[in-house]
């Protein structure tokens, strides 16, 4: 079942028919090796993994049969490998926000899921503080001991919240990216909307034909006014907020995309308009002020 009719619009095709991966009882090699690339891509979000750094020895423990999915899962979780990835040299925040994807495949719902996971870092370390993901009711009745973890975010499920759908936008950005090659990089994704208890639109992953992947700037950067010679206000006096995604920026490398807002008089907008058509992207959005 689709998980959205915009699927494909949105980046959400891939999972909309997907069964969940699960290690069912007298496993082959081949279904055994599956659940294993399963769990590499949903805990390390699609990152590239060198042969030089799989987990050999969690790997043959699984294989091998004296540890569950679930237990497989948690030794990924407390490797030096994925605190190299997503603890060492991000913001806490966002390695909460990244546990809560990988580990439950939901974002956060609210600000208390974010202190709640700080202070148990706080008092109890690293390894309780997974472990409070892994060993929670909401874990249990998700995935259970052989079932891999999964972007529950998409579905609407018993005892989910609705905001967390839009939320996930802001942490999946498309089948093929990772969580370690996105425009915000370390920096939270969601501690402003969740600070707020607000929820934003869906953002639709780079690359989208629609120009609604426009993403604001996390600071909340004033827009640049760009008025030309034609005065302050223009000759009609109509000033306008325009929003452009995709849009090819300056400097080195040249294939780099950037999102900007601009005010700019009424005048200006055809201009700007196939200017920003020109480098390659897309408009999201025109709002008189």
């Amino acid at each position: 079942m689709a998980i959205t009719a915009a699927a494909s619009r949105l980046g959400t095709e891939a999972f909309s028919n997907a069964s969940p991966v699960e290690l069912r009882p007298r496993a082959t090699k081949e279904e055994i090796e599956r659940v294993i690339s399963a769990v590499y891509r949903q805990l390390l979000g699609n990152d590239y993994l060198m042969k030089s750094q799989r987990l050999i020895s969690a790997e043959s423990l699984l294989r091998d049969g004296k540890v569950t999915v679930r237990d497989f899962v948690r030794l990924v979780a407390k490797s030096e490998l994925y605190k190299s990835k997503f603890f060492n040299n991000c913001f806490q925040t966002r390695t909460i926000e990244l546990n809560y994807k990988h580990l439950l495949g939901r974002a956060p719902y609210d600000e208390s899921e974010v202190v709640y996971h700080l202070d148990m870092y706080q008092n109890n370390g690293y390894d309780a503080d997974i472990d409070s993901y892994i060993d929670s009711p909401e874990y249990e009745v998700s995935f259970g001991e052989n079932i891999v973890p999964f972007y529950r975010g998409f579905q609407t499920q018993v005892g989910q919240k609705t905001v967390g759908f839009s939320r996930m936008f802001q942490l999946y950005r498309g089948y093929a990216n990772s969580d370690r090659a996105q425009l915000k990089g370390t920096s939270p994704h969601l501690a402003g909307e969740l600070g707020r208890n607000g929820s934003s639109a869906v953002i639709t992953p780079s690359g989208s034909s629609s120009g609604s992947a426009y993403l604001a700037p996390a600071k909340g950067v004033t827009p640049n006014s760009t008025f030309g010679g034609a005065g302050t206000f223009g000759t009609e006096g109509r000033l306008y907020r325009v929003e452009a995604s995709g849009v090819f920026g300056g400097g080195y490398p040249n294939t780099r995309k950037v999102n900007q807002a601009v005010v700019i008089p009424y005048e200006e907008l055809s201009n700007y308009m196939q200017r920003v058509q020109k480098q390659g992207g897309k408009i999201a959005s025109i709002k008189p002020l």
